[in-house]
């Protein structure tokens, strides 16, 4: 059977949409504006309104479609909801990492995270930190690439709260959340020095940046402490290319090294290219450590034992330190913790890339 479709001759009109506001609740429950504000605000138990009247509230809100004002809720709370997230780059999975965790946990807290990814560029950095403190957002948490610190200084004394996450200034009264960089690189050097070897390698990334310095100190100092020579240190970039670089010139010396340490797994994949095309085998020629432990190295052709960093525990805690600095500013309270430094020590990864010279 045909159906048939009526025709309507001339231009079809669009009904205007009513603008909900709690006033249009109010009058379609009979229930005063102050009672229907305090449900919509979650604080029904607070003012011990009925749970009849609370589910009635928020069936008229459901049925009628109403959407809270964020622009009023920002100005009530004195909040804007935004958080800056100024990344070194993503192209480096442990930022990548950071990043996503960062956005999941504050998602779920209502924020909306504006993330910068700064290719390791100082003047990216200070033109990325300028514009979202132009942007009035409630605060920032920043992975530093560079060695400038006046556009920090200028969020101090802006008093937009920040926090560090891996790298960070001593000198800079910013609070900072990161693994210890020392630690994990003295704990590799150990292993590696208790596994018979003597000739190590380390192949580092950034000379100005605070991981990296620490982990440079790491491998000395554990060097020192077995009373052997710092045998060699070079590199100047967290780049796959550094690594390849580095190790292509560090083959050619007359007594080669037993091991290789890589102070990030960037490193590291330049490191494995260089010794791949030059026909060493992994670890019957030469024993490989690095320091991030990224989900691949399970996956090598020879898996390479590493320094695991505890990417979750810096991010959550950075996160927490963020928003307690953000609450108390936007309660007008004074600070009460300050400066707030927390180095987590990570963990060694024990995988097949180290042989034992002993």
């Amino acid at each position: 059977m045909l159906n048939k479709i009526p025709y309507f001759a001339g231009p079809i009109r669009s009904r205007k949409l009513k603008n909900i506001t709690i006033k249009t609740i109010s009058e379609a429950t009979q229930v005063s504006l102050t009672t229907v504000s305090r449900v919509l605000n979650g604080v029904s138990k607070k003012f011990r309104i009925s749970p009849a009247t609370e589910a009635k509230v928020l069936e008229a809100a459901e049925r009628l479609g109403y959407t809270p004002n964020q622009t009023a809720i920002n100005l009530r709370l004195n909040k804007s909801f935004s958080i800056g997230l100024v990344i070194p780059t993503l192209a480096n999975p442990f930022f990548s990492n950071i990043a996503s965790i960062v956005n999941q946990a504050l998602h779920a807290k209502g924020y909306s995270v504006l993330v910068t990814d700064c290719n390791e560029e100082e003047k990216t950095e200070i033109d990325a930190v300028r514009q979202l403190a132009a942007r009035n957002i409630d605060g920032m948490i920043i992975i530093p690439s560079g060695k400038d610190k006046k556009h920090f200084e200028l969020l101090l004394k802006q008093e937009i709260p920040v926090v560090f996450i891996d790298r960070y200034f001593n000198d800079l009264p910013i609070s900072y959340v990161s693994t210890d960089h020392y630690e994990g690189a003295f704990l590799m050097v150990n292993h590696l020095i208790a596994s018979g070897h003597k000739r190590i390698a380390c192949i580092q990334g950034a000379h100005h940046v605070m991981s990296n310095r620490e982990r440079v100190r790491g491998y000395s100092e554990a060097m020192k402490a077995q009373k052997l020579p710092e045998y060699y240190i070079g590199g100047s970039s967290f780049t796959y290319e550094d690594g390849y670089l580095e190790t292509k010139l560090l083959m050619q010396k007359s007594e080669k090294p037993t091991a290789i340490f890589a102070l990030s797994d960037t490193i590291l994949l330049g490191v494995l290219k260089a010794l791949t095309e030059d026909g060493y085998r992994i670890p019957e020629d030469i024993s490989i450590a690095t320091f991030d432990n990224s989900i691949y190295l399970d996956f090598l052709a020879c898996p390479v034992t590493s320094i695991s960093q505890p990417i979750s525990d810096v991010a959550q805690i950075a996160i927490r330190l963020l928003l307690n600095k953000i609450d108390q500013k936007s309660n007008h309270e004074e600070s009460t913790n300050g400066q707030e430094n927390i180095l987590i020590v990570p963990s060694i990864i024990y995988r097949k890339s180290v042989k034992s010279l002993l």
